[in-house]
C-alpha cells in the first residue's frame, strides 16, 4: 500500500469518525437529521453552503473549463457571486416561512404557500430528478480522484463504492449534524491544496503568473476570449443569467437556509460567500497552467487536467494530500444532497401516499432512502457521464423553473395560484427535457440568426413557464368567479 493511499484512507477514517461523534447529545428526529433542529452557527451555515462552491464538481470542472475554454470558466465566479447577492433577500424571508410554519423541505415550501400538496409532488419529483445527476457527479468525480490519486491502486468503481457506503452510514446515523461537522475538515484541506496549487504551479512551470499568461497568449492566441459560437458572449450571459437564479433552487440549498438559527445569520453569510467565491480561480489557474504542460486533453478528459498536471509534479504524499482533500470534497455536498433527496422523498411523496403517517415514520422512512438513494447513484455513478459543467448546466436549467413561483409567493396578493405554478412549472421543466433529449436550440425556430444556438435553453423554457403561470392563474380564477357566481 503507497503513502497516498493510507493518506486517502485515513481521511475517509477521520470523516467517518467525526461524523457519527457529532450526533452525540442529540435527538436525533426528523427535523434535527434534516435539518439540524434549526439551531445551526453562522460559521456552520457557511461551511454548508460553501459545499455548493467547492464540489468536486467545482475542483475538477473549473479547472477543466478552464483548460478546455479559457475566459469561459470565469462565468462559475460571476454565477455563484451573483446568486449570494440574491440570497441576502431571499433566504432570510424563506428562513421566516418556514420556521413559522416548521417546514422541513423544499417541496414543504410549495406546499405551504399554495395550498397544494399536488403541486408539492411536482416540486418533488423534478428536484430528485435533477439531484440524482448531480450526486452521480460527485461520486464519479470521487472515483476519478482516488483512482488517480492512488496510483490506479483503487478502481473507481471501489472507490465509489466505498465512499458510498460511508456517506451512507454517517448519514443515516448523524444527519445533517454528521454533513456540517465533516464539512468544517473539508473546508480546510481544499481551501489550503486548491490556494497552494493554483499558486505553486503557475511559478513552479512558468515563473509566475504574468508570465504563465504570456506564454499561454503567444503558444495559443485570443485563448482567453469567448469564442464567436459554441461558449460565446451570448452563452455566457445568458448561462450566468440562468444559472445565478438556480443555486438557491436545488432542494439542498434551499433547505440548508433551514439549518440557520436566525435570518440574520443567512443575511451575513450572504455578504462574506462572494469573497469565497474567488477561491474558484485557484482550481481554474491550474487548468491554465495545465494548457501547455499536459497537452491533447479532449473533452470530458479536460476535467483531469488538474489531477494529471499533479501527478506530473508532486511526489505521491502530496497526491495522497490532493486525494484526501477531493475525497471530502465529494462526500460533504453528496451526504447533503442524500439528505436533501431522502427527506423529500419522505415527506412529500411517502407522506402523500400515508397522510397519518408519525414523525418517526417519517425518520425511518428517511434513512431507508438514504441507502436506496446511495445505492443507485452507485450504480448510475460507473458508467461514463459527459463533461461535468455540461451536466451542470442542465441541471441548473432545470430547477430553476421553480423560481417564478417562488418568487410570487412572496407577493403580499399573490397573482398567481397553485394551477398557474404547477402548468408553468411543468411547462419549463417539460421544455428543458424536450431540449435536452432532441438537441433543441432556439436557432431552430429563426434559422437565419445563428447567435440564437447559444443561447441557454432555460431561459426560452423560464419565458414559457412564466407566461403559463400568468395565463393559467387568470383562466382558473376567473373560471371560479364564474361557476360562483351561477352557484349563487
Amino acid at each position: 500500500m503507497n503513502v497516498a493511499l493510507i493518506i486517502i484512507l485515513a481521511a475517509l477514517a477521520v470523516a467517518f469518525g467525526s461524523a457519527i461523534l457529532s450526533r452525540r447529545g442529540v435527538s436525533m428526529n426528523l427535523e434535527q437529521w434534516s435539518i439540524g433542529g434549526r439551531g445551526f452557527s453562522p460559521f456552520l451555515v457557511f461551511v454548508l453552503m460553501a459545499g455548493e462552491v467547492f464540489t468536486t464538481s467545482a475542483l475538477l470542472g473549473a479547472s477543466g473549463l478552464a483548460y478546455n475554454s479559457g475566459g469561459a470558466a470565469f462565468s462559475i465566479v460571476i454565477f455563484l457571486t451573483q446568486a449570494f447577492m440574491l440570497s441576502y433577500w431571499l433566504l432570510p424571508a424563506v428562513w421566516k416561512f418556514a420556521s413559522k410554519k416548521g417546514l422541513i423541505t423544499q417541496p414543504d415550501f410549495f406546499a405551504a404557500k399554495y395550498d397544494s400538496p399536488v403541486l408539492a409532488l411536482l416540486v418533488a419529483v423534478m428536484s430528485l430528478v435533477a439531484l440524482f445527476p448531480y450526486l452521480v457527479l460527485q461520486l464519479k468525480g470521487l472515483g476519478i480522484l482516488v483512482q488517480m490519486c492512488s496510483y490506479g491502486r483503487i478502481s473507481p468503481e471501489w472507490a465509489i463504492l466505498v465512499g458510498a457506503i460511508a456517506m451512507a452510514a454517517y448519514v443515516v446515523a448523524s444527519g445533517m449534524h454528521g454533513s456540517a461537522t465533516t464539512a468544517i475538515i473539508k473546508d480546510v484541506m481544499i481551501l489550503a491544496v486548491c490556494v497552494f496549487l493554483g499558486l505553486y504551479l503557475p511559478f513552479h512551470y512558468y515563473g509566475g503568473l504574468a508570465p504563465m499568461f504570456k506564454e499561454l497568449s503567444i503558444a495559443r492566441p485570443g485563448f482567453f476570449a469567448l469564442s464567436t459560437t459554441g461558449k460565446s458572449l451570448t452563452w455566457y450571459l445568458s448561462t450566468v443569467f440562468v444559472s445565478s437564479l438556480a443555486v438557491f433552487m436545488w432542494p439542498h440549498t434551499f433547505s440548508s437556509a433551514y439549518t440557520a438559527r436566525s435570518a440574520n445569520h443567512l443575511k451575513r453569510n450572504a455578504v462574506v460567500m462572494p469573497l469565497y467565491t474567488l477561491m474558484q480561480l485557484f482550481p481554474m489557474l491550474v487548468g491554465v497552467a495545465a494548457v501547455l504542460q499536459i497537452p491533447g486533453l479532449k473533452g470530458s478528459h479536460a476535467d483531469l487536467a488538474l489531477l494529471q498536471l499533479s501527478l506530473k509534479t508532486f511526489s505521491p504524499w502530496f497526491i495522497g494530500v490532493i486525494g484526501a482533500a477531493g475525497l471530502l470534497t465529494a462526500l460533504v455536498p453528496s451526504s447533503i444532497m442524500l439528505i436533501s433527496a431522502s427527506s423529500v422523498f419522505s415527506r412529500n411523496v411517502y407522506c402523500l401516499a400515508r397522510p397519518g403517517s408519525s414523525n418517526g415514520e417519517q425518520a425511518n422512512v428517511a434513512k431507508v432512502a438514504t441507502v436506496a438513494f446511495a445505492l443507485i447513484a452507485v450504480f448510475l455513478a460507473v458508467h461514463n457521464v459527459e463533461s461535468i459543467f455540461a451536466l451542470l448546466v442542465m441541471g441548473y436549467t432545470l430547477v430553476v423553473q421553480i423560481a417564478p413561483s417562488l418568487f410570487m409567493s412572496f407577493r403580499r396578493e399573490n397573482p398567481v395560484n397553485k394551477w398557474g405554478a404547477f402548468v408553468g412549472i411543468l411547462l419549463g421543466a417539460g421544455t428543458v427535457a424536450y431540449s435536452v433529449l432532441t438537441g433543441f436550440n432556439l436557432s431552430k425556430l429563426v434559422p437565419g440568426i445563428a447567435w440564437l444556438a447559444d443561447v441557454n435553453m432555460g431561459i426560452a423554457a423560464l419565458l414559457l413557464n412564466v407566461i403559463a403561470m400568468f395565463v393559467v392563474s387568470e383562466i382558473t380564477r376567473r373560471y371560479a368567479v364564474g361557476s360562483a357566481a351561477v352557484q349563487e
